[in-house]
């Protein structure tokens, strides 16, 4: 198979592990950078130029765009549906995930897990806001925040309530979310792989820190999940309509909830901790799967 990959740095580790494990089996493999790309959006024949050649013939697109460029990075793999290419994750699925509040109201609409989380544009809102969450600590998260930036925690109902103004005088779409003290700082991040948890690690933030993230300093472990949060994940998984991702999740004391569903999620930590071979899964998944017709929405939104 011919197999493009999405990614603007092809020394990075999750674009390295996925370029090793094509060429082990046997593929050709490309990595793109999708800012370089331009398309000729014409009728009955949509076309993708980079660095002044036709990119075609590609039997699949492994999309590893990162949150600053979703927006241009999805219309070129939306170009690559049209063509159709198979898509690892479409286009669509991407940037659904990638907006954290229609994200939520998605998983919340099919009965997953949640923080209990609240959403205002008005500054008069805000103390009503609070409550709803059952008051500080509370925590306060951009919509556009990525590997933790852009994400306080408001030790007292003051603090919240300067914060979220601040954000709000700035223009900034903000979620506030119930703080969930027994996690410790630590969540659960299940790898899904076609409706599968193929490994799964428990993130421990460092001290003094709530969050996790491992761009932040947080350490990852080999973790195993209850058959719940397994389920959960698979659902939360489908409900995106993503085929591999990174489902976050949160042990409180009603139950385990989803943080985030990722759809680009990092192969270092999680091979790290597993010990898995979880790029030589992607690719199988791409072997079984990618066949002409088979991208659900073909690059139509």
């Amino acid at each position: 198979m011919k197999i493009a990959i999405l990614s603007r740095n092809p020394k990075l580790y999750s674009t390295r592990r996925l370029v090793e494990a094509a060429a082990n089996r046997g593929h050709e493999v490309r990595v793109i950078d999708a800012l370089r790309c331009y398309m000729n959006i014409t009728s009955h024949n949509p076309q993708i130029h980079y660095k002044g050649a036709l990119l075609e013939d590609f039997d699949a697109v492994i999309p590893r765009i990162g949150a600053s460029i979703t927006f241009y990075g999805t219309a070129v793999l939306r170009q690559f549906e049209m063509m159709n290419v198979y898509p690892l994750n479409e286009s669509v699925a991407i940037s659904r995930s990638r907006d954290k509040l229609r994200s939520l109201q998605l998983l919340s609409r099919r009965g997953i897990g949640l923080p209990v989380t609240s959403f205002a544009h008005s500054p008069d809102d805000i103390e009503d806001l609070l409550s709803i969450v059952g008051g500080a600590p509370a925590v306060i998260k951009l919509l556009e925040g990525t590997q933790g930036v852009g994400v306080v925690l408001a030790e007292t109902n003051q603090a919240a309530e300067s914060v979220i103004q601040a954000f709000m005088g700035l223009k900034q779409h903000i979620l506030v979310q119930e703080f969930i003290k027994e996690a410790k700082g630590a969540d659960i991040r299940a790898f899904v792989v076609g409706g599968k948890v193929v490994a799964a690690m428990k993130r421990q933030a460092k001290e003094g820190e709530f969050r996790s993230n491992l761009h932040r300093g947080g350490t990852a472990a080999l973790c195993r999940i209850t058959p719940e949060e397994r389920a959960t994940a698979i659902r939360a998984a489908k409900v995106m309509g993503l085929n591999v991702c990174g489902v976050d999740l949160l042990r409180s004391n009603h139950g385990s909830v989803v943080m985030e569903v990722n759809s680009s999620p990092g192969l270092e930590g999680i091979e790290n901790a597993s010990g898995k071979d979880v790029a030589d899964m992607i690719i199988d998944f791409i072997e079984k799967n990618a066949k002409p017709n088979r991208t659900q929405t073909k690059g139509h939104g």
